[in-house]
């Protein structure tokens, strides 16, 4: 039911604002609207409010900056945030201020009015004395972008900052896994530990669990002292484990153990050894047909799964090319390279590139750029003369001369090379993610339609819908 006490927006967009109190009206709450701060603070200074909605750049002045104002007031007011500054420190910055929910524009009005309905039942935390040092740290976080797709991994990164839930990562390569990792350390309330990463896919099998646990004297051969392992390092901190998906199955087993009872066993030792570590994993790999295949185990995933953050490939997040490849000539400038600048033609030579290898080419492009460009000013022929047309994989004309299916995947495989052991389940994965794509496609994004002509249950479709992060409504006819 909704709250006895009215509903404060304080929005100076007169379009959103008739849209959001139309909603709220709806669902039987009274509404009083303002478009400015100090506006804002005579309607609180005049009665209660339930809860307050506000914009963050109003007419008078920055609303999120302000809040303590509002705390003075109203210390027990839930608040939520609406903004179109749609960056990981605007989402930082609204949860360290105990906003009880944060929704960059534009928003989905339907979660929203949900919000509000949990918010007019719930009483907000005093606010946090650490935001202000929270708020320098996410300014130094190297996640660049204002897409919608990453305003969700914001959103996703503010809701863990407090708590140290497991969190698990995926994404394909170079789309910046270990950067969400750092930004959850560094913001979060194990910022003043160690932060330990560790790559299982670059360490030979037979020595993952030595990395991991330790080892002592004499353990296997060439053991010739103790050696702490990453979880001991990582006390205290943040274990980042990277390639997840590739660990061997007796390393998976210690590491379930090791998380069911927050203790470690070096090799060849007999004690056990109390850690206390939060746990980020991540892979580039679909776990699920691994786990139906039972090489990677059900109950690991699911331990490590209780937070899964999903990371866009660039391709689905070309709006933010232009702020990434700034973000990167500056970064170069830094690094000792000359300092470039990028014209409108060229920047858009680079939003329509495939980027197969993710932010991580279009960083060692811009590199590339800043290195070898003769003109302070790169256009698009610059851009053209030093990294070239995208070259399409060499294996494209194979199989009946005329492209096709199998052809594709020759060219796939070139290009990505997965390593020995992966092929058949990095495929699958690849494969899967286009193919349901095609389907919601041709089907305006209809599920049931979509899972009919692909010969699957709605169920399934749903299933692995949600686990491959896709979005069905993008594929409705406006």
């Amino acid at each position: 039911m909704p709250t006895t006490l009215p509903i404060l927006l304080v929005e100076d967009d007169a379009a959103i604002a008739t849209v959001i109190i139309a909603a709220l009206e709806d669902e039987g709450f009274t509404i009083a609207h303002c478009t400015g701060i100090v506006a804002r603070d005579k309607q609180l200074a005049a009665r209660r409010f339930g809860v307050m909605l506000t914009d963050v750049i109003l007419e008078d002045g920055d609303g999120l900056a302000s809040l303590s104002a509002v705390r003075d007031r109203a210390p027990d007011m839930p608040v939520i945030v609406l903004s179109a500054q749609n960056t990981l420190d605007t989402a930082v910055r609204a949860s360290e201020s105990d906003a009880f929910e944060y929704f960059p524009k534009p928003f989905d009005l339907d979660e929203l009015v949900h919000a509000v309905r949990q918010a007019a039942g719930t009483r907000a935390p005093a606010q946090d004395e650490a935001a202000s040092a929270l708020q320098t740290e996410a300014e130094k976080m190297p996640l660049v972008g204002r897409s919608p797709a990453m305003q969700g991994v914001y959103r996703m990164i503010t809701r863990v900052l407090r708590n140290d839930l497991t969190v698990l990562v995926t994404g394909e390569s170079g789309t910046g896994k270990e950067l969400v990792a750092e930004a959850i350390h560094e913001l979060g309330n194990r910022r003043t530990g160690p932060f330990v990463a560790v790559n299982t896919a670059a360490i030979p099998a037979d020595l993952v669990e030595s990395e991991l646990f330790g080892h002592e004297k004499g353990a296997f051969t060439g053991a010739i002292a103790q050696a702490i392992g990453k979880f001991e390092q990582a006390n205290g901190g943040t274990l980042f484990l990277d390639e997840i998906g590739d660990m061997p199955a007796e390393a998976q087993t210690r590491l379930l153990r090791a998380l069911q009872s927050g203790r470690i066993r070096r090799v060849g030792g007999r004690q056990e050894i109390a850690v206390n570590v939060r746990i980020i994993a991540a892979t580039n790999r679909d776990l699920t047909p691994m786990i139906a295949a039972g090489t990677f185990r059900e109950d690991l995933f699911y331990r490590l799964n209780v937070v899964p953050i999903v990371l866009p490939p660039l391709r689905e997040r070309r709006e933010d090319i232009a702020a990434l490849a700034q973000h990167f000539l500056i970064l170069a400038a830094e690094d000792g390279l000359p300092r470039r600048v990028l014209t409108p033609e060229a920047i858009e030579r680079l939003e329509q590139r495939n980027w197969r290898g993710n932010v991580r080419e279009l960083r060692n492009v811009v590199y590339r750029l800043a290195l070898m460009a003769r003109e302070e000013r790169i256009d698009a022929d610059g851009v053209n003369d030093i990294i070239g047309p995208e070259i399409a994989p060499a294996n494209m004309s194979l199989g009946d001369g005329r492209g096709g299916f199998g052809a594709a995947l020759a060219g796939w495989l070139a290009a990505e090379s997965p390593p020995h052991g992966a092929v058949y389940h990095r495929a699958l994965a690849a494969f899967e993610k286009p193919l349901i794509e095609y389907a919601l496609g041709r089907t305006g994004g209809n599920q049931l339609r979509a899972a009919q002509l692909l010969g699957i249950n709605r169920n399934t479709l749903r299933k692995r819908i949600g686990e491959l992060g896709l979005e069905p409504d993008r594929f409705s006819p406006p």
